[in-house]
């Protein structure tokens, strides 16, 4: 998704109302925040929904017996 470009004053000066824009100042990378919001279009949010869609699908079932081996071995190194 293209970053867009918004027009603004050449004079007005820049004050940082809201901290999501303190955030998206100074983050460099091009990873997902939950701290800032996401403002998009239709089209970017259906975009965005195909991109996570597209990504690894774990099943429930499978995803709840990774859970329970996880769990048995933490409490076990737990009890250690």
């Amino acid at each position: 998704m293209p970053p867009k470009m918004y027009k603004t004053p050449e004079n007005a000066q820049q004050v940082i109302s809201e901290p999501a824009v303190a955030y998206q100042n100074r983050s460099s990378s091009s990873k997902w925040n939950p701290n800032v919001p996401f403002h998009g279009t239709q089209e970017e949010w259906w975009e965005h929904f195909n991109r996570i869609e597209k990504g690894r699908f774990t099943p429930l079932e499978e995803a709840n017996n990774e859970f329970k081996a996880w769990k048995k071995e933490y409490l076990a190194n737990k009890l250690k």
